[in-house]
């Protein structure tokens, strides 16, 4: 018995997501731009063209970050039949936050009505697969039996709205492909499958090409840092320099083509770069489940949206292999290889 047979297996035993009801076409995007700036006018249909995107969800002013990972959560636990009081530990594994202090896993728990330990998880698009990362090492190391990951994406609220010219709507551009929403997962013990490959990579020296500078020490204060703010074309790039060779060697380790997958759940940003990746690594395209047109960037919310609505189309079951590739700002790749 190999050391892999002795390691306790770990399942993804749930996912669910939580959507925000009102949807912003990129028509509106783009009048509300031209309407909150003195004299700029995007092109019309610029958003759509440059995207691939039609819609993105919006949640209410009411709404907090930490309400739709508690959206999502609750839907998950009334699926399978459990309580707040059934999860050992919650983490909230997200790009957004209610505050800075405490962790909006904190709230989350307290508006979910969990007791157990709560922290964040946070790396940019990736905070999601990270934070599944840590919740299979936990309850391998016996800490942990039922870990509930959570995320709550709002980053309509850094979106600028007002912009002085192309350039500064140029650098705004990467906010107008966002989108709210919520996801939850459940980690488990299982008797068969689950998780059986992860790697993560990251080039940081890239780490500025795409930022929401503030609310940390360097601007804790100023407004105008507030906004997202991104090179385009150097984002892509970075990511361009990374290549495929993550992806390429989880293949190899596992041996395993993408063919051998239900479903390949892909970060999503835009049409055009989706394709592209598609071409570089190969993936069918009738193994990628697109929801990028209909929902936006929904940043670390994107992946378990994905799985959540390739089972409900029924694409994928138990038994079937699932490939979960993130990518996110900072620069960083993510792979889970999962078996349901």
């Amino acid at each position: 018995m190999t050391e892999g047979d002795r390691m306790v297996r770990v399942g993804v035993t749930g996912v669910a997501a939580f959507l925000p009801e009102r949807t912003v076409t990129s028509e509106e995007v783009e009048a509300r731009v031209a309407r909150g700036s003195d004299g700029y006018r995007p092109l019309p249909g610029i958003v759509a063209r440059l995207t691939g995107i039609g819609t993105r969800h919006l949640a209410a002013d009411d709404q907090q970050a930490s309400d739709l990972a508690v959206g999502a959560a609750r839907r998950l636990l009334e699926r399978r039949g459990l309580t707040p009081g059934d999860v050992d530990l919650l983490i909230f594994g997200s790009a957004s936050q209610d505050l800075v202090e405490p962790a909006t896993a904190h709230i989350v728990s307290a508006k979910l009505g969990t007791g157990c330990p709560v922290f964040d998880v946070t790396n940019a698009c990736n905070s999601f697969l990270n934070a599944v990362q840590i919740a299979e090492a936990l309850i391998q190391a016996g800490q942990y039996a039922r870990v509930l990951v959570c995320t709550g994406e709002m980053p309509s609220r850094a979106i600028r709205w007002r912009v002085r010219d192309l350039r500064q709507f140029t650098e705004a551009f990467p906010g107008y492909t966002m989108s709210d929403g919520g996801a939850a997962a459940l980690l488990e013990p299982v008797p068969r499958g689950g998780i059986f490959h992860r790697a993560f990579e990251a080039d940081s020296t890239s780490w500025d090409v795409g930022t929401l500078p503030g609310g940390g020490t360097m601007h804790p204060r100023d407004p105008e840092y507030t906004y997202f703010h991104a090179d385009g074309r150097r984002l892509r790039d970075a990511f361009l320099s990374l290549g495929t060779g993550l992806f390429d060697k989880a293949l190899a380790d596992t041996g395993l083509r993408w063919d051998d997958f239900a479903v390949v759940c892909v970060h999503q940003v835009a049409m055009p770069y989706l394709d592209l990746l598609r071409e570089r690594t190969g993936i069918p395209a009738d193994r990628l489940v697109v929801t990028l047109p209909e929902h936006g960037n929904l940043a670390s919310a994107t992946l378990p949206l994905q799985l959540a609505t390739a089972q409900e189309e029924g694409r994928c079951g138990p038994g079937d292999r699932v490939a979960l590739l993130g990518l996110a700002g900072g620069v960083s790749l993510g792979a889970v290889f999962l078996e349901l």
